[in-house]
């Protein structure tokens, strides 16, 4: 029996034909997955969601010559759900604090002339240089557009440089 009569068997409801079908196509799967994920862990993850999905919803595939496409399209869209996850997870949950390699008194006077500034831009800073989040990050958890967090950085280290008398602060 080839992939299209298995396929449509599996759509008409066959239990037997569904794992057969998840069987053939596994090891492609795996490869898509890997491919977006760059870990086994996570490729494996996502493949059982894919086969999750896949049993919920084959009675939606309506050619059956279009099955594995429907099957690679489950794991992008898998992947990509994971990987936003992934994102959120490192933005809000990244509580380690940077390690200590200036004196004391560097860092005294680093945070007496950031508690100068504003609340907004002190948050700023920490999330940029204290935490390493790139633009993007800060962008999507303030709600805000990229554009606008790049502006409010070089009005932030403007004003530093101000503060601490100084031309540049890397």
């Amino acid at each position: 029996m080839d992939a299209i009569e298995l396929a449509q068997q599996a759509i008409n409801g066959n239990k037997e034909a569904q794992v057969q079908l998840l069987a053939l196509y596994k090891e492609p799967m795996y490869r898509v997955a890997y491919s977006y994920m760059q870990n086994e862990h996570d490729a494996r993850d996502a493949l059982q969601e894919m086969n999750y999905q896949c049993l919920k919803h084959i009675h939606q595939v309506q050619a059956p010559q279009y099955f594995k496409t429907w099957l690679v399209r489950i794991v992008i869209n898998t992947c990509l759900m994971m990987k936003r996850k992934q994102r959120r997870i490192v933005i809000t949950n990244n509580v380690q604090e940077p390690e200590q390699q200036h004196s004391d008194s560097e860092l005294f006077e680093l945070n007496d002339v950031l508690s100068q500034l504003p609340v907004e831009q002190q948050e700023l800073i920490h999330l940029k240089y204290f935490k390493d989040l790139k633009n993007s990050e800060i962008a999507t958890l303030q709600n805000i557009p990229e554009g606008t967090v790049k502006s409010r950085l070089h009005q932030t280290l403007k004003k530093l440089r101000r503060l601490m008398g100084e031309g540049d602060i890397s």
